[in-house]
């Protein structure tokens, strides 16, 4: 395994073949693709495609909508094709308002006219939506992926890796990670070390890994790669970085966040933060814990670069997604219900080092990352 991103080559692009990975050959399901916008309407006639703030959009008009419309429904065995536009929900996996609408303007419903009406959905928004597509696909029965933040970069390498290579690698660092009874990661940030440790009891660890294949409800995150957990509790402090200018700690009891403190930066966006979780504590719970497990290139995009191998992130907020019970109802409002992953990737939080990423398992402390690099142990996982 090239384990030097700088050194790794990728195929050209191929739509034919990630669907065919990720999905399994075409056997005539329908199939459409969903784009969030803050005005929903603006999808008639293509008026979005004129905004250039709105490039995510564009991609899923240009790299899947007009891809599948220029022969590839009929060379891939898919029927259907068509695009429909949400509104946008303001935060990571938000639920969906219900009404959406088609390239016509007209007004539609996502339960009675898109998850009970096509049974393979592609959703490219600015916004994840893998929590709430997630439930509707249990619900409605069908299939298909989240592919929020898409660029250049993510279509040049996160989407053009072969998605059974990624399972495998993804597979053999779950085994190594699975049944722990915690992790332990160091923070250095303006001279404090902190440790935040995650509690996981020795469940199962959990893989994305981009393989959704036919048979049952399922939905992928594009690109995929990650091992993760649903941590049981959590305690102790890390540090979050609200903008370029500001970053605070965090204090960790009992699986919530309690608290933040000012390192540098903003004093107010730290009273905000208090603020909040006073107001609604559930918005400090951990949801996830995940680590990478691909080689590639930093995007800027979150969904790609925490799937990149040597990153690790903590999520906040709903994980009825990922298996545990942290549902929007335990929430005091809805647009408090949202997962947010807090990223740390050299590129994204360069003031942080993490020194190191230890797992209590067996009876036995192993160091399996440090300072955005894997260890030798999980090297040797994927040398296996």
């Amino acid at each position: 395994m090239q384990l030097n991103p700088a050194e790794r080559t990728f195929p050209p692009f191929s739509l034919k073949r990630l669907m065919e990975t990720c999905f399994g050959p075409g056997s005539e399901e329908r199939l459409c693709v969903l784009i969030d916008l803050p005005d929903p309407a603006e999808i008639k006639d293509f008026a979005f495609l004129d905004n250039p703030r709105l490039s995510i959009q564009n991609y899923g008009y240009k790299v899947f909508y007009q891809a599948f419309k220029n022969g590839g429904l009929e060379e891939m065995n898919y029927k259907g094709g068509e695009i429909f536009a949400y509104r946008e929900t303001g935060g990571s996996n938000l639920d969906m308002e219900d009404e959406c609408y088609d390239v016509n303007g007209k007004l539609l419903s996502l339960d009675k006219d898109i998850y009970s009406q096509y049974q393979l959905i592609l959703v490219v928004s600015t916004f994840s939506a893998t929590a709430p597509l997630t439930a509707k696909a249990k619900e409605f029965g069908f299939r298909g992926a989240t592919l929020h933040g898409l660029n250049q970069i993510i279509v040049d390498t996160g989407l053009s890796v072969d998605y059974q290579e990624v399972s495998a690698d993804a597979e053999k660092l779950r085994l190594g990670l699975t049944r722990a009874d915690w992790f332990e990661l160091d923070f250095e940030v303006e001279g404090v070390t902190t440790t935040l440790k995650l509690f996981t009891n020795g469940q199962e660890a959990q893989k994305s890994h981009g393989l959704c294949p036919p048979g049952k409800p399922d939905v992928a995150n594009l690109p995929a790669g990650e091992v993760y957990f649903v941590p049981d509790g959590a305690e102790g402090q890390f540090p979050f970085k609200y903008d370029e200018e500001t970053l605070g700690l965090l204090t960790v009891e009992n699986g919530k966040i309690v608290s933040s403190r000012l390192i540098y930066g903003d004093y107010a966006l730290i009273e905000e933060h208090n603020a909040k979780l006073k107001d609604d504590p559930m918005i400090g719970a951990i949801g996830e814990l995940g680590f990478g497990t691909q080689v590639l290139p930093f995007s800027g995009r979150d969904i790609q670069d925490e799937k990149i191998l040597g990153t690790i992130h903590v999520a906040t907020g709903r994980d009825d997604h990922l298996g545990g019970k942290l549902t929007p109802d335990l929430f005091k409002e809805h647009k408090n219900a949202s997962h947010d992953d807090v990223l740390y990737a050299p590129h994204k939080t360069p003031e942080v080092r993490v020194p190191e990423v230890r797992m209590q398992r067996d009876g036995k402390s192993t160091v399996i990352m440090g300072n955005y690099k894997p260890g030798d142990y999980m090297v040797n996982l994927l040398k296996s």
